[in-house]
């Protein structure tokens, strides 16, 4: 028979747990009904998704609140205290996708009047594949089901998403640059594909926590945790596509380097033809608006590669370390062959030793040896 403080206990547990669940439910509907704003060029369910969030807003706070005086209330250890800081985290997780799938019905509207409409095909195939990881992220906690979260998280961590969004982003590309798809419908679409990438990485973060709750195991908790890096440049094109090409080439597990521009221009030919001859492969990179790029403080870094990229990115937060690094850009160089090789050569040095630099001063030793204890 259960006394009264463990009676209390389970109690509070399972109200818990049926908050997130119904977070999750309140999330995956917002996101099936920016699907079907979509699909159905339907601006009233758009709108309704928008209205809609304050709601997800106000449960995340109920739920943050909820988990606040359960941990001063009973002092929960081991599977119980596990059990609610992981709740805490997947609420923000799941507050985060809300905000996605707005987002989603805000770039629909922004389309809604633009003649002819473009193709939304490849776009819904992938919301219904994030749809259905997020699905699968809640349905593994509802269910304690460890075994659905690390199937999930393997689908995650696999970048199906992330190819498919890059595919969709250069068919984007290929046709604005054809003229075939006004600049008006080109920012929007490359958006929601975005988004969308985001919503399957919360999923995977979701069942990250959830492998963490029902088997005390998970990578965040390991010490493990990605460590974000974005470069930006003015035209995401040459010095952005270096950087982030050598910094994943670098291998450090950890890291993870992306890059933006504040305007969109295809990768510079001779990068490609550069960076191939160094062995890094950016051809199948996509260039990325740095005004899509959202929830800043989700990188531990962003370096600015001119200063006007570094005066038009937002204020950094608390949690994001912003850098300048001032060098050339070997795509503008004019000259002999051997000039500009010369020049593009010098870039790649600079990026690739500070890069490295940067590296070694978070991980505390040099690449290749042991961390600091």
């Amino acid at each position: 028979m259960q006394s009264h403080f463990e009676e209390h206990l389970q109690r509070d547990i399972d109200q818990i747990r049926e908050k997130v669940i119904r977070m999750g439910g309140m999330v995956e509907d917002a996101l099936r009904s920016a699907l079907k704003a979509i699909q159905e060029q339907d601006r009233r369910v758009a709108y309704s998704v928008i209205l809609k969030d304050g709601y997800i807003d106000e449960m995340e706070n109920e739920l943050d609140w909820l988990c606040l005086k359960f941990l001063v209330k009973h002092q929960p250890a081991a599977t119980q205290l596990r059990l609610v800081y992981s709740s805490i985290k997947i609420n923000g997780h799941l507050e985060r996708t809300g905000d996605y799938a707005e987002a989603l019905a805000r770039q629909y509207l922004a389309l809604s009047d633009i003649g002819p409409q473009p193709s939304f095909d490849s776009l819904i195939e992938l919301i219904e594949m994030v749809i259905r990881m997020i699905h699968n992220a809640i349905q593994s906690f509802a269910d304690q089901d460890a075994k659905l979260a690390l199937e999930t998280r393997t689908i995650e961590k696999s970048k199906v998403v992330d190819h498919q969004r890059a595919a969709i982003l250069a068919h984007l590309t290929s046709q604005h640059s054809e003229g075939v798809l006004p600049s008006s419908a080109l920012v929007p679409l490359m958006t929601m594909a975005n988004r969308c990438e985001r919503v399957g990485d919360q999923a995977g973060n979701i069942c990250e926590e959830v492998l963490y709750i029902y088997t005390g195991e998970g990578m965040k908790h390991e010490g493990k945790e990605v460590i974000r890096i974005l470069f930006v440049d003015e035209l995401d094109s040459c010095r952005s596509q270096m950087a982030a090409g050598i910094g994943n080439a670098i291998g450090v597990e950890r890291f993870q380097f992306t890059s933006a521009g504040m305007k969109v221009e295809r990768i510079d030919p001779k990068t490609v033809e550069f960076m191939a001859g160094k062995g890094i492969d950016v051809s199948h990179q996509v260039p990325t608006f740095a005004d899509q790029i959202l929830n800043i403080e989700s990188y531990q870094a962003v370096i600015s590669l001119c200063r006007e990229a570094e005066a038009a990115l937002p204020p950094p937060t608390a949690k994001t370390v912003s850098i300048t690094w001032e060098i050339d850009d070997p795509s503008r160089v004019e000259g002999s062959e051997e000039e500009i090789q010369a020049a593009y050569e010098q870039t790649y040095k600079y990026l690739d030793i500070h890069i490295r630099d940067f590296i070694q001063a978070i991980l505390g030793h040099d690449l290749g040896g042991k961390e600091d204890e």
